[in-house]
């Protein structure tokens, strides 16, 4: 009990410092807040009236991808920041401490929750602005939010562990766009599934980006009345399937990132 309360303390005190940093590099947190409006007025306006939803709102289809597709990139602050950290030498001073080897892994990717939410605020505030709306309850439109976070937060100990290997922050932030851009295109984020051919549908079908961005529309209630069923057993179970993923995640990444943070100096 008293290692774990140690761990809990530890971790604490590396998310508040990164917490804390928010204030002292407000440059950040602007590009944080702003991102999500330009993806939302873009789309909204650019494509609004050029994708056919039937019996349904394009703008409302679209919310939920853009909120899939922003938390996904937040987590990519946990790997660039774990990147700095590494350059400046802080990780090598948190690794003379007497510190849980997990603290620092723990309490960024914690930390890093927050730039999420205030997305997730600042996204739902511009959507409705565009015309989106919550059609279901709030036990339903929270839940909603929550699995977002929760799915962004695994994703950041995959970023963590990134952040980990490369030599910089430039690294890290092109090869996550190598990496995150497929995902978050080759999906229903923008367009639906059925509208790609051959193996891309089979791909966007089984895309954890899909089911979380399936999962969204779902619980905020923004699947049109009528809509056939996808014929994808992730898309018809989008909330268990990105369940199963977030599980998944964490379990494979968490456990490498630490031992690599304890391995590396």
């Amino acid at each position: 009990m008293k290692e774990l309360m140690w761990r809990v303390a530890d971790s604490h005190a590396i998310a508040k410092r990164n917490v804390i940093k928010i204030k002292r590099v407000p440059e950040v947190l602007m590009f944080v807040l702003i991102s999500p409006i330009m993806f939302v007025l873009l789309f909204a306006y650019v494509f609004g009236d050029s994708i056919d939803i039937p019996g349904g709102s394009y703008r409302e289809f679209l919310i939920g991808g853009i909120f899939a597709q922003t938390v996904i990139f937040g987590a990519t602050f946990t790997g660039a920041g774990l990147a700095d950290d590494m350059q400046k030498g802080i990780i090598d001073r948190f690794r003379a401490l007497p510190m849980s080897r997990s603290a620092v892994l723990v309490g960024r990717t914690s930390s890093d929750v927050i730039y999420n939410v205030l997305s997730l605020i600042i996204m739902a505030m511009t959507g409705l602005l565009v015309g989106w709306r919550i059609h279901s309850g709030v036990i339903d439109a929270f839940a909603g939010f929550v699995l977002l976070l929760a799915f962004a937060y695994a994703f950041s100990w995959i970023m963590a562990y990134v952040g980990l290997i490369v030599p910089s922050v430039e690294v890290i932030n092109n090869a996550s766009f190598v990496v995150i851009f497929p995902l978050t295109f080759v999906a229903n984020t923008f367009v639906p599934a059925e509208n790609l051919p051959g193996w891309l549908r089979t791909f966007a079908e089984w895309n954890p980006v899909s089911a979380v961005t399936q999962a969204a529309r779902e619980l905020f209630g923004n699947i049109p009345p009528g809509t056939p069923e996808p014929t994808a057993w992730p898309l018809q179970n989008g909330v268990v399937y990105t369940i199963i993923w977030i599980g998944i995640i964490i379990a494979i990444f968490a456990p490498l990132s630490v031992r690599k943070y304890s391995k590396r100096s």
